[in-house]
């Protein structure tokens, strides 16, 4: 393989192309400028048919090749190798001889191979199968990685045997071989098959193959993975994922697909702290002639309960997490008692904690729920609790929290506790205003 292949196939990042187109201005030559932006127009022109006239769509299939062929004939007839456009040039035909006995297990070579194979190994699965899901995605399919991950480790190990370079699923050429219309895995058998065939037989006919036309091939085929439209979707939808998204789009284009898919990992892994350290809470009310008790913030027309204040947490309580919620929580009781008594109404009288979205909690959980019992109890307030799951239930029994807060305390639904926090409220106070009974009774 010659440098210029090299350099066609690994074109670093765009700060290095930047760098280079700097540094190599002096020998830009105008008559590869215009044609490679010819070839660039023909591609994109005829995959823009393609799309209009879905009967057409062979046009856009055969554009590559076709631009190959009239690129060669064109560099041929008016030698335009001499003026400055750059050609493959010679090919070396024929296949790579075995090479089983060329493998070298001593001591000294071991450590090294081991080394580079991890690292290269990672590298290599990590850019196969993130391109993968990046075209399942596209697509609208299902990817197995574990199969991808067999499929990758065998190709390898094959390829080895006959001294091919390491190998994976490179985004450039699952582009253009997206681009040219494949669907299934044995448009590779053919291009294998093809591309033995050229090797052994045809690989004169492309010595005035132009470097620029294999650019426009590529940047063609770039170009048409780009979708504006599913970006501005993410913006809509979801902040954070288009965050996401551009973070994996300008490490690709500034950096490496590796560094690209490290971003994003990092972005989405923070993303997922976020939510577990700072878990939801919402204030919960009454739905006007039922007994069904809802976000207010999605339900404006909901009910405050008089002397309760019913909050939900939607998330598991973790070490993580336990800190902030006991904060979060007082932070809504002072809140709720200020409204109260401003508003000169019923002072606050129980807090009603729905934990149905609680799908597990551990010690540290367990101790942020005792110190919410015990500020509770220091301001008069009963703590009350609304359907807890069966891990939960079994760990706070355990910890003899149940006990503490007394079973009597531990509800089914929230409807079922606010009865039984209404009774109380009516038996302690007998003196309540009808205007209080008339709210009750609303509820």
């Amino acid at each position: 393989m010659s440098n210029a292949d090299i350099q066609i196939t690994k074109p670093g990042n765009t700060a290095e192309l930047i760098e280079k187109s700097r540094r190599y201005s002096s020998t830009w030559r105008w008559e590869s400028a215009v044609l490679g932006i010819g070839f660039l127009f023909f591609l994109l022109s005829t995959r823009s048919v393609s799309k209009r006239r879905p009967k057409l769509f062979w046009i856009s299939a055969v554009a590559p090749l076709t631009s190959v062929i009239l690129g060669s004939l064109l560099v041929y007839l008016t030698h335009a190798e001499k003026h400055g456009v750059q050609v493959i040039g010679s090919l070396k035909k024929g296949l790579n001889p075995p090479s089983f006995g060329d493998f070298v297990f001593t001591s000294s070579y071991l450590s090294t191979a081991v080394k580079t194979g991890v690292v290269a190994g990672i590298i290599a699965l990590a850019e196969g199968i993130a391109v993968g899901r990046s075209f399942a995605m596209y697509k609208h399919y299902h990817i197995d990685g574990n199969k991808e991950m067999v499929a990758i480790g065998t190709m390898n190990i094959v390829g080895s045997c006959f001294s091919c370079y390491l190998t994976t699923g490179p985004f450039s050429r699952s582009a253009v071989n997206f681009n040219a219309g494949c669907k299934t895995a044995m448009s590779n058998v053919i291009m294998a098959i093809a591309v033995m065939f050229t090797l052994l037989f045809l690989t004169p006919l492309f010595h005035y193959t132009p470097l620029v036309v294999l650019s426009a091939i590529i940047m063609a085929a770039m170009l048409g993975l780009i979708d504006y439209e599913a970006a501005i979707h993410l913006w809509k939808v979801d902040k954070f994922d288009f965050v996401v998204c551009t973070g994996a789009f300008l490490g690709v284009v500034f950096a490496s697909v590796e560094i690209g898919l490290v971003i994003a990992v990092a972005i989405s892994v923070l993303r997922l702290l976020l939510f577990i350290s700072r878990p939801r809470t919402f204030l919960l009310g009454n739905i006007p002639n039922s007994t069904i008790y809802r976000n207010v913030e999605q339900y404006p027309t909901t009910n405050s309960v008089p002397g309760i204040l019913i909050l939900e947490i939607d998330a598991p309580i973790y070490f993580a997490n336990a800190s902030y919620l006991r904060e979060r929580i007082s932070r809504w009781i002072d809140d709720e008692e200020d409204r109260l008594k401003s508003a000169g109404e019923t002072n606050l009288q129980y807090v009603i904690l729905y934990m149905s979205a609680v799908g597990n909690i551990d010690t540290s959980g367990i101790s942020m729920l005792e110190e919410v019992k015990k500020t509770t109890d220091r301001r008069g307030i009963k703590l009350v609790m609304a359907n807890p799951g069966a891990e939960v239930m079994e760990k706070l029994n355990k910890s003899k929290f149940i006990e503490t807060i007394g079973e009597e305390w531990v509800y089914l639904t929230v409807g079922e506790a606010v009865e039984a926090c209404h009774y109380k409220l009516h038996t302690c106070k007998p003196d309540s205003t009808n205007e209080e009974l008339q709210m009750w009774n609303n509820v």
